[in-house]
Parts: structure tokens; C-alpha cells; sequence
């Protein structure tokens, strides 16, 4: 008796659960196709709260509004890079302050994407696979420049320029500058030796580069930033303007006069203070998964100039010119420890001097940058 009323409990519990499931799924599919059915009379659903960023970026700036239209030829858009740890976040950070500017983040979608495309454009096989399959190279073309541009447009504020920092694009800048053919790109150079002390002293991954091998390092460095400077220099003074990190952090106002010249903005004085703006409402937003977000927390400074000199080993030293020959090329001298940039400006020595006496105040500003995630649980990316 116990056994069949055991069983009709059992079967009663199955049952409801049964029902439950089968309401459960219905809906998930009901939900499913009213979605689909929403976005197709009213375009894509955003949580409250979240904006448009299409829409709002295409209110009354030119720029924005091509990239709304996808039309790639007009998007007058700005790249910025350079081999990391040689500036590219500081000169975002600097163009960010300027009101009519805005970089943003580093997408970190934006370079494998590319050299994903740079392999199928390389490879004889794929382009037969693609012409196969219908997908041309004018295809392929516009629907790259239209992810990016997407990607560009969407994933921070609005601007009337629109500029992107992912540092490694600078090795792709020929192959932007046909998918955006307004576009320009402000190449940063950095001494090698510093760059490699920054990646082998920090241990920031870049590829499979064995970041604890300094030698590894600088022949890396000299290899990919002779490529980016070769096609800077093929795009031309009209679409590609060099700038070296050591002249930018002597000399911020004069070379920010260049930049922007050359960018076709206008001058604001926004610019020298990039640190006032920090994570601030139209100001320059900065993420703490980004090794440079606690350095630019401070106003332009010395610290990094010749530090990284007393750390590069005899060996290295000795091999300096073999190892590293754009050092050479690029005008830095391979056999000074440390080098001579050059003389800084007076507002520089003052910053120098603020930074030294507030440095408990700046450490606690980088704990909190480094610390404070922009991700809602709510809405975190799948």
C-alpha cells in the first residue's frame, strides 16, 4: 500500500513538473518570436536606460552621422597607434579632453579582427574560397569597414570625431585607410629599450612574446614598428603623422598643436589637462583592464622618460644596434644610458614637482581606477 501511494506521489510530481516545463518553454518561445517581431517593426530592444548610440551619435556631427549611414568613404574617423607601452593611451587620453573628440577604450576586437582579414587576403586558397562563395573582395571590404565602423561608433560616447585606440591597428593602417579613405592616423614612437622595459617589467602579453626575454623583446619591437613606419610612411604626411612619445611629454603643447593641426581640429586648451577629466562625464573614460589606466591619472610628467636605463642588461648593451636596428633608423641613440630627449617645458617640471609632493594622493586615485569595473551584472556582455 505504502509502494502505491509512494508511486502516485511520484507520478503526480512528474506530471506537474511536466506542465511546468512545457509552460516554461512556451514561453521562452513566445518571448522569443515577439522579440523577433519587435526589432523587425521597431529595430533592436536595449535594456532601459541603455541608449541608441546610433541615433544619438548621428544628431548634427558629419562625421557620426556616415558612420550611421555606413558610408565608410565619409567617416572622417582618427586611429591612434603604435607599438604598446609607447604612448598610444596618453595621446588618446590627451585627444579624449578635447570636447569634440572621443577615442574610448581600447576595443581589443578591433586588431585580431583585422589581421583575421589580412590571412584570408593573404592566402590564394581562402580568396578562391571566397569568390566560390560569391564574396568578392569589394564585399568583404564593405562589410569589414561596416563592423568596425560599428564597432567604433557604438561603444562610447558621442563625438562629432570619432577616433579609435587599439594599438596594434597601426600595423593594419594601410588596410583601414582603403576601408576609410578620410581617415588619419597619428603613429606613436617610443624609444625601444623603455617600451621593452615597460612590457618585461609590467609582463603585458603581447602575442606569444616571451615578455621576461628583453633581447626577444627589442628584436620584436624593431621588426613590428619597422612595418608601421614603413606604412605610415607609404600613406603619406597627408593621412599619417609620426609622433614620438619623449617630444609629446617634453613638449605637450607644441606637439598637441601639431596633432591637431594635422587632425584638422581645433585648438583647446582641454588638451593639456586630460587628467581633470578622468572617468567624468564627457571626459576621457578609462578601463581598468588597460595596463596605462593608472599612469594617465597624472598631468603629463617625467616619470617614465630615462628611468628604464638602469635595467637593460650588459649583454643587451652590447648587441644594442644587431638587435634593435630601427632604434638607428628612428634617430635614438643605441649607446646612451640614459639618452638625452631634450629639455622640458617649465609646465612639465611643474607637474614633475605637484606629483612628487601629492604621490600618496595619485597611488590612492590609481587603486581606484584599477579597481572600479564599468561592467552592470545586469547587462554584462553573454
Amino acid at each position: 500500500m505504502k509502494l502505491v501511494k509512494r508511486f502516485r506521489c511520484n507520478h503526480a510530481f512528474l506530471c506537474v513538473t511536466c506542465v511546468v516545463t512545457s509552460v516554461f518553454l512556451s514561453t521562452v518561445i513566445l518571448l522569443d518570436y515577439l522579440t523577433y517581431r519587435c526589432e523587425q517593426q521597431l529595430g533592436s530592444w536595449r535594456p532601459p536606460g541603455v541608449a541608441d548610440r546610433r541615433l544619438v551619435v548621428g544628431r548634427g556631427t558629419p562625421a557620426a552621422a556616415a558612420a550611421d549611414d555606413h558610408d565608410r568613404t565619409r567617416a572622417a574617423l582618427i586611429f591612434v597607434g603604435g607599438w604598446p607601452r609607447s604612448g598610444t593611451t596618453l595621446m588618446r587620453a590627451m585627444l579624449d579632453a578635447h570636447p569634440d573628440v572621443r577615442c574610448g577604450e581600447e576595443t581589443h576586437i578591433i586588431p585580431p579582427f583585422l589581421g583575421l582579414i589580412e590571412r584570408f587576403r593573404n592566402s590564394s586558397y581562402n580568396r578562391q574560397r571566397l569568390a566560390e562563395a560569391g564574396v568578392s573582395a569589394e564585399v568583404l571590404l564593405s562589410a569589414s569597414a561596416a563592423f568596425l565602423l560599428d564597432i567604433i561608433v557604438r561603444h562610447s560616447a558621442a563625438a562629432p570625431r570619432l577616433c579609435n585606440k587599439d594599438p596594434l591597428t597601426a600595423k593594419y593602417s594601410e588596410q583601414l585607410s582603403v576601408m576609410f579613405p578620410s581617415a588619419r592616423f597619428v603613429l606613436m614612437l617610443r624609444d625601444g629599450r623603455a617600451a621593452c622595459h615597460s612590457v618585461v617589467s609590467r609582463s603585458i602579453g603581447i602575442g606569444d612574446l616571451d615578455v621576461k626575454n628583453m633581447t626577444a623583446c627589442l628584436m620584436t619591437w624593431s621588426d613590428s614598428v619597422d612595418v608601421m613606419h614603413s606604412s605610415c610612411l607609404r600613406l603619406g604626411a597627408g593621412k599619417c603623422l609620426a609622433v614620438k612619445y619623449e617630444e609629446l611629454v617634453l613638449h605637450p603643447k607644441s606637439v598637441l598643436e601639431r596633432v591637431l593641426g594635422f587632425l584638422n581640429v581645433s585648438w583647446d586648451d582641454s588638451v593639456l589637462r586630460h587628467h581633470e577629466k578622468i572617468n567624468k562625464p564627457g571626459g576621457v573614460s578609462v578601463s581598468r583592464m588597460e595596463p596605462s589606466s593608472d599612469q594617465i591619472i597624472k598631468p603629463v610628467n617625467l616619470e617614465a622618460l630615462t628611468k628604464w636605463s638602469e635595467f637593460i642588461p650588459d649583454e643587451v648593451k652590447r648587441r644594442i644596434r644587431q638587435v634593435a636596428p630601427m632604434l638607428d633608423k628612428l634617430g635614438y641613440d643605441p649607446n646612451a644610458y640614459p639618452p638625452n630627449y631634450g629639455t622640458p617645458d617649465e609646465d612639465v617640471l611643474r607637474n614633475n614637482r605637484m606629483i612628487k609632493k601629492h604621490e600618496e594622493l595619485y597611488r590612492q586615485m590609481a587603486l581606484e581606477v584599477l579597481n572600479r569595473s564599468k561592467i552592470s551584472p545586469q547587462y554584462a556582455p553573454m
